[in-house]
């Protein structure tokens, strides 16, 4: 049977095969934070997110224990979705500038979300090992978008991630709107990532992430003109 991105979302929300990221996910969703007290938290790996058409991924690190594994949406209901998703609705890429929950209406076009690792991990911090057995979902995943040109990594986590995956070597080091050409031809745009202690503190702004989100709409645009990956070949993961 042909894998499809329904097959892979059900496979991924059934995942438990990180007995810590199991064990946190949901224990986070049973004590809760007050504030959500009342709501029925997902507590479950979380698949991505977005348009299957999509030329742009977008690459975080893991799902927030509050955010994401409450709502079972990559990015939705924390501040540091606030901040991705006002930018995307920005540069066109999202129809609203804020998600809340998974039935908020929010829609992308041409742009994808997902992370290396699927699960909340304590204290944000996967270990290499959990980001290791994860690996194949993001493999079944990015596979299945078949118009993808230009990867958009969030921190170095993703970065590194990436880098695996796309089979670049040697790795530059990571900097705030660095671009990294991969041996197939798809670009890699690096950012900081949205997280509050960088957007609090201004080591991210919103014309900085702007700017990442524009060039990457441009390179996914330049990669367009001669049809589907610009006649790039197709992603494949690296050995």
């Amino acid at each position: 049977m042909a894998d499809s991105l329904v097959a892979v979302e059900a496979a991924v929300t059934a995942c438990r095969a990180c007995p810590r990221l199991v064990a946190w996910r949901e224990e986070v969703a049973r004590e809760k934070r007050a504030a959500y007290a009342d709501e029925d938290y997902w507590g479950r790996p979380v698949p991505g997110f977005g348009d299957p058409a999509a030329r742009v991924v977008i690459i975080g690190l893991a799902p927030a224990a509050h955010g994401a594994n409450r709502t079972g949406r990559m990015f939705t209901g924390d501040r540091s979705g606030d901040f991705l998703y006002a930018a995307l609705h920005r540069t066109g890429f999202a129809n609203q500038a804020a998600s809340d929950h998974r039935g908020d209406g929010l829609a992308l076009t041409g742009a994808w979300i997902t992370a290396p690792v699927r699960c909340a991990p304590p204290a944000n911090k996967p270990t290499p090992e959990e980001r290791d057995t994860c690996r194949p979902w993001l493999e079944r995943e990015l596979a299945l978008l078949a118009d993808l040109s230009v990867f958009v990594v969030l921190g170095q986590f993703a970065y590194q991630a990436m880098s695996t995956y796309l089979g670049v070597k040697p790795r530059p080091t990571f900097a705030h709107g660095a671009e990294v050409e991969a041996p197939n031809g798809a670009t890699m745009l690096c950012s900081y990532h949205v997280s509050q202690q960088n957007t609090f503190t201004g080591k991210l702004t919103e014309p900085m992430l702007d700017e990442v989100l524009h060039r990457a709409r441009a390179r996914a645009a330049e990669g367009s003109r001669g049809g589907a990956r610009g006649g790039r070949p197709p992603v494949t993961p690296s050995a």
